[in-house]
């Protein structure tokens, strides 16, 4: 065999691959595609993934289903992902709390990493640090000195332990080294009510669910998580030009996938996804809950995701902070 022969050989398997792997997107989907929500219904993380099942139902020409999917932290749904078939047929759309649960010890029936492929973050948004008006505070700097100056005695409320809340602010401790006294309730909901009502001096929530208080004077903003202020808010400071800088804490839902997912499947769920996240009418609703759309590549989301962990595994771990 002549060498041009040899070389036409060998790319032989890799033209048989790419063939396949173009007929694989082709047909896909050929039926109704699920995606899993491990919470209930009504969830932000939920209205997050029908907008963007609706907009891949009228893609995909085949019904894109919802499956709620709460209970135990979450942890059963985004088990019955790790365990399916990876064809594209089961996906996921999960909020950040995905990131902390491996941070906290406890032992998952899934590898956060390797047994799921990332798809695309769909969304991220700023959390909220608020005061009860009466609270001696103004700023993120008048919170940190009266901190160091009694230490364990100024406290907030969050929506309860290990929540994205409550790592909002252990964050904030783990970088400036100052104690504050947690009360989680159970629910963002109870806490919010408890801190309008006096019963905390400090308050951790979503932007969007704090600036109706704010506006209506019930709580004094302090600062947002984000790295760059909210177009909702652009009167309200980050953390980082509050004199914590570096402080980010962006709380996100996203999309996964099963470990081992065709990468021309792959390849076709995020390009539609992305595209739905870019009309017009989608990027509004996510711009009046406060929220900026993302729709990033798989690695892109993949390298925030490992990100996330690593950091939340050292704040845990500084804190003490281990699974209830």
């Amino acid at each position: 065999m002549n060498n041009l022969g040899k070389l036409s050989f060998c790319l032989l398997p890799s033209a048989f691959c790419l063939g396949m792997a173009a007929a694989v997107a082709q047909s896909y989907p050929s039926r109704p595609v699920r995606i899993i929500v491990p919470q209930s219904p009504g969830a932000s993380t939920d209205i997050t993934a029908r907008l963007v099942a609706q907009g891949l139902n009228e893609a995909f020409k085949q019904p894109v289903i919802v499956d709620n999917r709460p209970g135990s932290s979450g942890i059963a749904g985004t088990e019955l992902v790790a365990r399916a078939t990876p064809d594209g047929y089961t996906l996921m759309v999960v909020a950040s709390s995905f990131s902390i649960n491996p941070a906290l010890g406890r032992k998952l029936p899934y590898d956060s990493v390797r047994d799921f492929t990332t798809v695309t973050q769909l969304s991220k948004f700023p959390n909220m640090l608020a005061a009860h008006p009466s609270a001696p505070v103004k700023t993120l700097q008048d919170v940190i000195a009266l901190a160091r100056a009694k230490p364990g005695q100024l406290n907030y409320a969050s929506a309860g332990v290990a929540t994205g809340t409550h790592m909002t602010v252990e964050l904030l401790k783990f970088m400036t080294g100052i104690d504050l006294l947690h009360v989680p309730y159970k629910g963002g909901g109870p806490a919010m009510t408890a801190a309008i009502g006096g019963q905390t001096q400090l308050v951790v929530g979503t932007s969007v669910g704090m600036l109706t208080h704010v506006r209506a004077g019930k709580l004094r903003a302090i600062a947002v998580t984000s790295a760059h202020r909210s177009a909702a808010a652009p009167d309200i400071p980050t953390f980082a030009e509050s004199g914590v800088p570096g402080y980010e804490h962006e709380p996100w839902n996203g999309m996964f996938a099963p470990a081992g997912i065709p990468k021309a499947v792959l390849a076709k769920v995020n390009a539609e996804v992305a595209r739905i996240l870019r009309s017009p009418e989608v990027k509004k609703i996510f711009e009046r809950d406060a929220a900026d759309v993302v729709g990033s590549t798989p690695e892109q989301f993949g390298a925030v995701l490992k990100a996330e962990i690593e950091k939340w595994t050292k704040v845990a771990k500084a804190a003490g902070i281990k699974a209830e």
